[in-house]
């Protein structure tokens, strides 16, 4: 998508952006939770090597799996627009009816906070993998049903797969959704590129979930979410953070002006101030 994207407005022809294909650890270890074996930093630190060393220009990544934290060495130079915020429901035409009991396959500490806080008669059982393993362990009778990114399925052309859950059901992780392309600091001309493909108001809304995340010193072990829509010449920003088991959540929603990035901070840091013990011992920098 990137390629294409860049292609298209440099007026280069097909395949004169090269694409070399990087295996991380997160596509390796697939038999354990992500915060177990060093959590989001296994999605980026072996494209990072090869970008500091020069063996890459820019680095693609989903804005999701990045964490808050990057080297000063790396800029965010570009997002493309942003795809269906959503998460997507497999198994199920919606979490009320799923049966009392049933399996639901999920790795992630947020959706599993967010269903045990729904749903507490489930059964939550961790799977990883890509979209296809999910989706066998369902067809096999593992799980009874799991929960996948809409911006996944549809990139992957399986739209039709489940039933979308809105925000006001479960609301998504931060940057879900959003494909980011990193350069080097001091690569002015490959930023220049890169910024002709910059979709604006996906990148000032993304960069606002980051800030919250990080004021938070959330990581992959942290129940979060975060959802931020440019509006005009605003911010409206929703944003939840909950203990493990669900039972104590805060929500709060907020407007702000586009670029300030101050005011997501402000508020993961008055969030966390009045939150239970159970949920602020699962963050950082409290």
């Amino acid at each position: 998508m990137v390629a294409a994207a860049l292609e298209r407005a440099h007026g280069w022809g097909p395949g004169s952006v090269e694409i070399v294909a990087v295996k991380t650890s997160g596509d390796r270890i697939q038999d354990r939770p992500l915060a177990e074996v060093g959590g989001k930093a296994l999605w980026t630190k072996e494209l990072d090597l090869a970008l500091l060393a020069g063996e890459t220009d820019c680095s693609v990544h989903s804005m999701k799996d990045v964490e808050s934290d990057r080297p000063e060495s790396l800029q965010i130079a570009a997002m493309l627009p942003r795809a269906d915020v959503r998460d997507r429901l497999i198994g199920a035409a919606s979490l009320a009816g799923l049966p009392h009991g049933a399996r639901v396959g999920t790795s992630s500490p947020r959706r599993a906070a967010q269903l045990r806080r729904l749903r507490p008669d489930l059964e939550l059982v961790s799977i990883r993998g890509n979209v296809d393993t999910r989706l066998a362990k369902c067809a096999a009778g593992e799980v009874d049903a799991t929960l996948l990114a809409a911006a996944g399925l549809i990139r992957l052309g399986r739209e039709d797969l489940g039933v979308a859950l809105e925000p006001n059901e479960i609301l998504p992780p931060p940057s879900q959704g959003a494909i980011g392309i990193e350069c080097r600091a001091d690569d002015a001309v490959t930023a220049a590129l890169l910024r002709t493909i910059d979709h604006g108001d996906t990148h000032q809304a993304v960069l606002a979930e980051r800030a919250f995340c990080r004021a938070l010193g959330g990581t992959c072990h942290s129940p979060v979410a975060a959802m931020a829509r440019v509006e005009g010449c605003e911010i409206a920003f929703a944003c939840e953070i909950l203990s493990e088991d669900g039972r104590e959540h805060l929500v709060e929603s907020a407007r702000f002006p586009v670029g300030d990035l101050d005011a997501p901070a402000d508020l993961a840091r008055r969030m966390l101030a009045e939150a239970p013990p159970s949920i602020r011992s699962l963050f950082e920098g409290r």
